[in-house]
């Protein structure tokens, strides 16, 4: 009945999941490709933990595309299930997109995801990016050795941040969708619940104002969120951190940090739902969370059992 009706329509819908080596621009192409923010962004590797799935539109087609965790050498039990999770999204897509920092080149980083990348056997586009930052006689040998490495059905040459092939690159997605309907409303651009996405706001704003000075493995939970009568939304989150010297620097000097922190999370959000946001964080010590089942199940990853 499905195909069917997609016949008669003519529509295409389909899964293209996005992995790549940490910082490589996933999320800032998965962003680019839907035309907003459904995925956070910042210089610190491993932002993206669960799969983010945002939902581009092209003709008659319609590209769920899944942003996944980056790809590097797990040491912990979150590094294997943001790693799992990563390729476990790539064996259940139609197509997959690998994206590569042409700056950085197949480093010791890239480099084992090209290799664990053969072992695919969906169709793979390759996105090489940031090409604005090199030099055209690299990006033909990084392009050259690329098509001898990996069985790809195309190549683009792209930069997220720019959106130079990103048009190009959404086209062929869409047109390698396969025939079906629709599974999102035409005005949907993620699947993520509100709360979660404003968890992962209030998240990308801690990284980005405190950089190296408080781990990734920090995180942001939406504890209450109340429509009032006035229409605007109260929102109460709470930042777990793993140890009380954590939770002074989230807090910054006479509260400073978290004030800062909270005041552009809510700017944000309140441009996202639409109307006005009383944003209220709340920090706290968790200790050992990453070792916590409930956490994972949250975020949308497995619990590994080791």
């Amino acid at each position: 009945m499905r195909k069917k009706a997609a016949a008669e329509e003519g529509t295409r819908c389909g899964f293209a999941a996005v992995i790549g080596a940490p910082n490589a621009g996933k999320s800032t192409l998965v962003n680019a490709l839907v035309g907003a923010k459904v995925s956070i962004v910042t210089h610190k590797a491993q932002t993206t933990r669960a799969r983010v799935r945002g939902i581009a539109l092209e003709g008659q087609s319609q590209i769920v595309l899944v942003d996944t965790p980056g790809i590097f050498a797990p040491k912990r039990r979150l590094d294997r299930a943001m790693v799992e999770t990563a390729w476990t999204e790539a064996r259940e897509a139609d197509i997959v997109v690998l994206v590569a920092d042409a700056a950085r080149g197949f480093d010791d980083v890239a480099d084992p995801v090209l290799e664990h990348s053969k072992e695919l056997t969906l169709p793979l586009v390759l996105a090489l990016n940031k090409v604005d930052k090199v030099k055209k006689d690299k990006l033909l040998a990084l392009a050259e050795e690329a098509s001898k490495r990996l069985k790809l059905e195309r190549l683009f040459m792209i930069s997220a941040l720019s959106g130079d092939g990103v048009a190009d690159l959404k086209s062929y997605l869409a047109s390698r969708m396969p025939p079906g309907v629709w599974l999102f409303p035409e005005d949907q651009i993620a699947d993520a619940p509100m709360r979660q996405w404003a968890a992962e706001i209030t998240r990308e704003k801690m990284f980005l104002r405190l950089h190296e000075e408080i781990p990734y493995s920090s995180t942001v939970e939406t504890t209450d969120w109340k429509q009032l009568r006035d229409g605007s939304v109260r929102i109460d989150q709470t930042i777990f951190v793993e140890r009380e010297s954590q939770r002074k620097i989230v807090l910054g000097a006479k509260g400073q940090a978290i004030k800062q922190i909270s005041m552009e999370a809510r700017k944000e959000i309140a441009e996202g739902v639409e109307a006005p946001v009383h944003l209220f964080l709340f920090v706290k010590v968790r200790e050992n969370w990453a070792d916590d089942p409930e956490r994972y199940r949250e975020m949308g990853l497995d619990f590994p059992k080791t």
